[in-house]
């Protein structure tokens, strides 16, 4: 049973989220506030969070960045926010996934499902060097010049998806799909933000990179 922290102040949005969780066989921990939930994802450890940005005592994204500084538990945003600008922000500050209200049941429990997924990806066993990168993808593992990079779990996982098919473009919606789930076709903003991220941990030049390589309108291709 994989345990969920849902995080909203409307009562019987509340309510409602928890009681579908619980019938679909999910373990539900709930918070109305952002201090509460900071408080919570340390005491139960959940395997995924739903985060609503309008929160009493600190907006969500802040949450976000204090969560970022010392946990890797995915986190899907749940917001009326539907503005590019807004799911972009989110993205760059470390949310996973961005669901606006109003939602489909249905679409909230997969995309959930694909989160928990992704904490935890079966990856291919293998290390791979390229330049001063230190790649290990049994152990999960990344390393530049000797010092241990620290990913989030999205990151990790695009970043696996790349490596193993080095060499070769693979192109967005097989990106999006393969990182986070078969719903996923056109939000290419989502690689866009996430690949600025991982060039900015792991290439000497971030505006001229050597490993992570744009194919423009096609995707992208990891070079060793």
């Amino acid at each position: 049973m994989s345990r969920v922290l849902i995080v909203e102040d409307d009562p019987s949005l509340l309510r409602a989220l928890g009681l579908t969780l619980r019938a679909s066989g999910w373990d539900v921990v709930t918070a109305t506030d952002g201090r509460t939930a900071l408080h919570a994802v340390a005491d139960h450890r959940p395997d995924v969070m739903v985060l609503d940005l309008g929160l009493p005592d600190m907006d969500g994204l802040e949450v976000l960045r204090t969560l970022r500084r010392t946990s890797r538990v995915p986190v899907l945003v749940l917001s009326a926010r539907d503005q590019s600008a807004d799911k972009v922000r989110a993205l760059d500050v470390g949310a996973d996934d961005f669901v606006t209200k109003p939602f489909g049941v249905e679409e909230l429990l997969a995309r959930l499902r694909a989160a928990v997924r992704r904490g935890d990806p079966a990856d291919e066993l293998g290390v791979i060097d390229a330049g001063d990168l230190h790649i290990d993808l049994g152990r999960k593992r990344v390393q530049r010049s000797g010092v241990d990079v620290r990913l989030t779990p999205i990151e990790w996982h695009l970043l696996n998806v790349l490596v193993r098919h080095r060499g070769r473009l693979v192109d967005h919606r097989r990106l999006l799909q393969e990182v986070w789930g078969p719903a996923y076709q056109r939000e290419t903003n989502y690689l866009r933000v996430y690949t600025a991220q991982l060039r900015r941990k792991l290439e000497r030049d971030p505006s001229r990179p050597r490993h992570i390589i744009t194919e423009p309108g096609l995707g992208y291709r990891f070079e060793e």
